[in-house]
């Protein structure tokens, strides 16, 4: 690793990864720059996305820049400018973190020569994954709004988008483990992976279900069509809280649908090496403050748009604090999963 790839892979990612960073700091060395450094990529291509002071057609093409320049299918420059010059400065006038990863992304994609071909592999294929989702969200959403809300189709739809957004991530993550940790360790990795999957669309959909007042103002339903209907709802009745009663049945669905998949992430994390205690925790975090939230979904009304649900600084203190004095003990951690459930 280049020496002047420390303050990007440490203090811009801390900046802009926010909680991420905690699951990153607790991974081994052999894999923390590699997937800090997809993390990286991955958020300067989400904040072009959010840009929305930024028009849509504006947005597609730089995003499609940025890509190819990932890919390796262009060399020049990427003038991300006027992209940058749109973040909001952070209150007190600071630097805003999204606007130096911009500024500072041609640095961060020649880090990708600083890794073995395997990695730059497997790193510019998570970022091909999820930079077609970004770029399939804005055709899909690029003229939404309150007024006229835009809704995936079919569990289908939400299964790819799911896919893109962070099962792919989930499988990135298990071919940078299986490589660098788990050699001759007699792992099932085709099951991992697919378990892997599992894991990361069980964390984004957790997102979709917390976020969905806040979604439905942008314009956007992640909630199939197909759904819906069966609860003789339309997307558009969403924006009103006492749809809840009826809506409540697909939600619940849903919800029971995170959780599976958030069950497979579990049972993921404990088919890993008892000695990787360090992957196992950075895997077992997001996955029991997931379930926490939605634990704490199932007691709202999923449609109030002046309440969001989320797990308070306390709350995830004591996660981690319970996952490592119960680490030593087998039956107490893979308990873990099942006593955030009934909390």
């Amino acid at each position: 690793m280049r020496p002047d790839a420390t303050p990007l892979l440490t203090d811009l990612l801390k900046a802009v990864s926010r909680s991420f960073y905690l699951t990153l700091r607790v991974l081994p060395a052999a894999v923390r720059p590699q997937i800090g450094l997809a993390y990286l990529l991955a958020r300067a291509t989400d904040t072009i996305a959010d840009t929305e002071l930024v028009p849509v057609a504006e947005r597609l093409r730089a995003l499609d820049e940025l890509r190819a320049h990932i890919l390796g299918h262009r060399r020049a420059p990427v003038a991300l400018g006027n992209l940058a010059a749109a973040q909001p400065e952070r209150a007190g006038g600071g630097s805003n973190a999204e606007r130096v990863l911009l500024e500072r992304i041609d640095e961060i994609v020649a880090l990708l020569e600083s890794f073995s071909p395997d990695d730059q592999k497997h790193i510019r294929e998570v970022l091909a994954t999820i930079t077609g989702g970004q770029e399939l969200d804005l055709q899909r959403f690029g003229a939404a709004g309150t007024e006229s809300i835009v809704a995936l189709r079919n569990d289908a739809e939400l299964d790819d988008y799911t896919y893109r957004v962070a099962g792919c991530v989930g499988e990135f993550w298990t071919k940078m483990c299986c490589a660098h940790l788990f050699t001759n360790t007699g792992l099932d990795e085709a099951a991992l992976l697919r378990d892997g999957v599992r894991f990361g669309k069980g964390l984004q959909l957790v997102n979709i279900l917390r976020d969905l007042p806040r979604d439905l103002r942008q314009g956007r339903c992640y909630l199939p069509v197909e759904r819906l209907q069966r609860v003789s709802l339309a997307p558009r009745d969403l924006l009103e809280a006492g749809n809840h009663a009826r809506l409540r049945p697909v939600y619940d669905e849903l919800l029971d649908l995170a959780q599976a998949h958030l069950a497979a992430g579990w049972d993921y994390t404990n088919r890993l090496p008892r000695s990787a205690a360090r992957v196992r925790l950075a895997c077992a975090w997001p996955i029991l403050i997931g379930v926490k939230t939605l634990t704490q979904l199932r007691k709202e009304n999923p449609l109030d748009a002046t309440r969001r649900v989320k797990v308070n600084r306390t709350a995830v203190r004591q996660i981690l604090m319970a996952t490592l004095l119960r680490y030593p003990f087998r039956g107490a951690w893979t308990g873990l999963f099942d006593r955030m459930q009934s909390e």
